[in-house]
């Protein structure tokens, strides 16, 4: 029987979730999120791997604005399909 593992992160690689940030944030703004130097100070998707794999406490931060961009893009998702649903019943 095939189990189907929860973990949101499961499968998901250092470079994506970091990608996946700059892109929705955008490098300024993941600074001001996340107060480190490889964010802010002439950025880069490989200065930021190379920190991020040696530095626990900064990659548990990125892992957490990763979950938490996904939850706003959910809702987002859920207010426009309620405001379809909303609007098309009216």
């Amino acid at each position: 029987m095939f189990q189907q593992n929860s973990d949101p992160l499961h499968g998901k690689t250092l470079q994506m979730i970091v990608e996946h940030l700059v892109a929705y944030y955008g490098w300024d703004e993941l600074g001001n999120k996340i107060n480190i130097k490889c964010f802010s100070d002439n950025p880069s998707i490989n200065s930021s791997l190379k920190f991020l794999r040696k530095t626990d406490w900064a990659r548990a931060k990125v892992e957490s604005l990763y979950l938490y961009s996904l939850r706003k893009q959910q809702w987002a998702l859920e207010k426009k399909q309620n405001t379809e649903i909303q609007s098309s019943a009216e």
